[in-house]
């Protein structure tokens, strides 16, 4: 999955270092990624530690990890699963009345048969949950494939902020629902939807990864349309694109990001902290010092990397594109 700030070119990175700190050896320790997104720093983790925490206040990014963190024992007849699904017949609902060209004039973020797809995919998900037939493990496995399977068929530059006006090659393709692998081991792990801000004094642990949003834009209207296929609620959508309410972070505003990081920090139990952050943050390097210093040992540690771009096909070779990402340290 694209995903803005996503740290799947930083992996190897973000490891040596969380390593080179706390010690090599993590099967004793508790690593908790707050921030979680995708999931993709926790999963790296996954079978390394004892335990994984991970959190996200959107619930999209819950499906994910609640399926590639929190499940860790084999899924029974998850193929035969995944084939039903494949060839349900496709049924007006929700996403195609609202998200497809056929059901509302305008919104185009699937293809009339994507969209209808994805509406038999998801109600019977549902109906399996609601009848027993399947447990919980089973459904956010099946609910994090469709979510993966219908983000690569999406009509949309990456991001759900718009849809393109006419269907690209990859939005033209028969949406097939792709199981989402996870790791499997004998550690049972945590997973959240909260705000991270208030789960940080509930939890405790060893070492905590930040991965905060750097700017003003906001995830859950970037993602809507992943919280809507994740959620399958009944709303109105808003304008143009077809909004749902989202949740308004206090790390995407300049005028409530430091207080906020700082509450974080001083909350946090947990012997090592590390915070990924760009050059290009609402929070300068000399901010996150400032406050990070006055709870232990403090020190920096950069690469720098080629960002994330909707747009990357115009823009591939541009020297622009690459950023710096710093990785906090602090030892408390």
């Amino acid at each position: 999955m694209n995903y803005i700030g996503s740290k799947n070119k930083l992996s190897a990175f973000i490891q040596e270092n969380i390593e080179t700190v706390a010690g090599r050896d993590l099967s004793n320790k508790v690593f908790c990624d707050l921030f979680a997104g995708t999931g993709i720093v926790g999963r790296n983790f996954k079978t390394k530690v004892k335990k994984v925490i991970s959190n996200d206040i959107e619930y999209y990014s819950y499906v994910l990890n609640r399926n590639y963190i929190g499940n860790h024992l084999p899924i029974q007849e998850k193929e035969s699963l995944l084939s039903q699904l494949n060839s349900l017949e496709p049924v007006s609902g929700f996403i195609y009345r609202n998200y497809c060209l056929g059901g509302h004039g305008e919104r185009q973020y699937f293809s009339d048969e994507n969209g209808k797809k994805i509406d038999a995919i998801r109600t019977k998900i549902e109906a399996w949950k609601e009848s027993g037939e399947i447990d919980q493990s089973t459904y956010y496995f099946l609910l994090a494939s469709l979510l993966e399977s219908a983000d690569k068929v999406a009509n949309t530059a990456s991001v759900y902020g718009a849809y393109l006006k006419k269907l690209k090659k990859s939005a033209q393709k028969s949406l097939q629902v792709e199981a989402a692998h996870f790791d499997e081991n004998e550690n049972t792990h945590e997973v959240h939807h909260m705000d991270s801000n208030l789960l940080i004094e509930k939890i405790q642990g060893d070492i905590l990864y930040l991965d905060p949003p750097y700017n003003s834009r906001q995830y859950g209207a970037n993602y809507h349309l992943l919280n809507t296929i994740a959620l399958y609620d009944d709303f109105t959508p808003k304008g143009k694109t077809g909004l749902r309410d989202y949740n308004r972070s206090e790390y995407c505003s300049k005028a409530s990001v430091l207080r906020a990081f700082e509450e974080l920090i001083a909350q946090a139990d947990f012997e090592y902290t590390f915070l990924s952050y760009n050059n290009e943050g609402l929070m300068s390097l000399g901010q996150i010092e400032e406050v990070m210093s006055k709870y232990g040992r403090y020190h920096l540690v950069s690469t720098e990397y080629q960002r994330f771009r909707a747009d990357k096909e115009k823009n591939r070779n541009h020297k622009a594109n690459s950023t710096v990402e710093y990785l906090h340290i602090l030892k408390k």
